[in-house]
Parts: structure tokens; C-alpha cells; sequence
């Protein structure tokens, strides 16, 4: 089922535009990342796929219907069945981590069900398998105030594996980890998207990231699409004429792609 935006505008109180006529699909299944510089407009985009912003202009379409069309109660499961990852994932801190990640389940339980896990945690192994995924099972019953910046934003990708999401939006979901737990996170992500057929579109500030996980990138820049090209043809004249000046912090380069960085930033220069 397509998810798209269709001459979409978003503004925001006060006048501020976010979205500039945005028109963009993703076909059941596919992996996209949007770059760009801050300030671009990513999370809106997000937010406004995920059925969190209503656009001032433009039609959206989330997993193959109008969201803005239902009743309540169907936006309500329209959205159980989307996941919405934010930088910082929001995770009250004395809430110990298996209930963070079984919260995942919640669109899938009953009222009944999710007030007993509260008491001893259902679906124990199901937590304990996604955070897995990233290397923190042993985090299992430790509250969420004591995590780290990194183990936070992986708790909150552990949630997103718990669920039964069809539909990843992820806004800079490994910002706060180093280049090898970021690569595994991303390659996590996608290996689970894939297997169950999800449509993953992802905001990455790392365009090195982009390049590597990603054979679509779309690249926003005030507000408005700049391209959407396959990866073989993003290349440096979209890559500056995206980013400018600010390319060479964007483009932080693992080793083997050094060359490239550097002859990107002397195109910067």
C-alpha cells in the first residue's frame, strides 16, 4: 500500500512554512532516506507521514488511505500500524526498559493486557530480542534514567522491533551512536523492514550513512525537494548544490571513502 504526499504544504503558527508543495511516493516496501541541511524540513516531512501534522495544502496518503478522511477511531489503528522513531526517543525515566520496548505492543494488546504487563512484563522474550538487535539485553530491567544518550535511542529502536509496524519513519535514529553501532543499528533496522515487508523512510544527517544503507535518497532543502535520484546518481554537483558551505560537516566519510570526502570538499572550497 503507497504512502505520499501530493503537493503537500506545511505551515506552521506565525507563517513559517516547513513544506513547500511536496509531492513524493514510497512503494510498499521501499527504503528511502531524505538528506539535507538542519533546518530543511525532514522532521516535518516525517511528522507529517506519520499522520502527527495535518497539512495546510495537499492530499497525504499513509499506507494506502487519507488519514485525514477517518473517523477517530480508525486514525487510532491507522497509526498502530506506523512507527514513528524520533531523535530522542521519549522514555519516562523511571520506567524500566522492558516496559519502554513493550510498548511497542500496545496497538496489538487489549486495555487488560497492557495493565498486567505493567505488573510482571508479558512477552518478556520479545523484549528481550529486539534489544538484542542492538546489543542491550543485558539493560533488561534497568531504568531508563540510567541510560546513556546512545543506549536511550537504541531502547527506542528496540520498540520499533517489538512492534508490528508496516511503515518505519525514523528521524535521525542513529545520531547519537558511534560509526560501527550506527552502521549495525541501520542494517538491523532494514533487515527487519525487509523481512516483513515494511516501508522504511528514514532523515539522516550523515550523508556517508545515506550513500551506504540506501538506494534512493531525496534530498530537502528549504522546505522543498531539491532531487530524488538512485544512489549511482547522487553525485557531488547534488550533494553541494544541497548543502553548500556545509557539505564537509555532513559528509563524515568512514575511511574507505576518504577520497571521495576530499574531493568533495575541495569542490566546497
Amino acid at each position: 500500500m503507497t504512502t505520499a504526499l501530493s503537493a503537500v504544504s506545511v505551515r506552521y503558527p506565525g507563517g513559517a512554512t516547513a513544506l513547500r508543495n511536496v509531492t513524493v511516493s514510497f512503494a510498499p516496501g521501499e527504503q528511502a532516506a531524505i538528506i539535507g541541511p538542519s533546518g530543511a524540513g525532514k522532521t516535518t516531512l516525517l511528522h507529517t507521514l506519520g499522520c502527527a501534522i495535518r497539512p495546510a495544502d495537499g492530499e497525504v496518503t499513509v499506507l494506502g488511505t487519507d488519514p485525514w478522511n477517518l473517523l477517530r477511531n480508525d486514525l487510532h489503528g491507522l497509526r498502530g500500524r506506523l512507527f514513528l522513531a524520533p531523535q530522542a526517543p521519549p522514555l519516562p525515566p523511571r520506567q524500566r526498559v522492558v516496559h519502554a520496548v513493550l510498548a511497542g505492543r500496545l496497538p496489538k494488546w487489549s486495555a487488560w493486557r497492557a495493565l498486567r504487563s505493567l505488573v510482571y512484563p508479558v512477552e518478556l522474550e520479545t523484549a528481550r530480542a529486539a534489544l538484542g538487535r542492538f546489543r542491550l539485553e543485558d539493560k533488561l530491567f534497568l531504568r531508563c534514567d540510567r541510560l546513556s544518550g546512545g543506549e536511550r535511542q537504541r531502547v527506542g529502536l528496540a520498540r520499533l522491533i517489538a512492534s508490528e509496524a508496516e511503515l518505519f519513519l525514523l528521524d535521525e535514529p542513529v545520531s547519537s551512536l558511534d560509526p560501527a553501532l550506527a552502521q549495525s543499528a541501520l542494517e538491523s533496522l532494514q533487515a527487519e523492514a525487509q523481512a516483513r515487508g515494511a516501508t522504511v523512510v528514514a532523515s539522516l544527517h550523515a550523508v556517508d550513512l545515506a550513500l551506504a544503507r540506501f538506494s534512493r535518497l531525496i534530498g530537502l532543502k528549504d522546505g522543498e525537494i531539491l532531487f530524488d535520484l538512485p544512489r549511482a546518481q547522487v553525485g557531488e554537483r547534488e550533494l553541494v548544490a544541497l548543502y553548500g558551505p556545509e557539505l564537509c560537516n555532513s559528509f563524515q566519510a568512514p575511511p574507505e571513502n576518504q577520497e571521495q570526502a576530499l574531493k568533495i570538499c575541495r569542490t566546497c572550497l
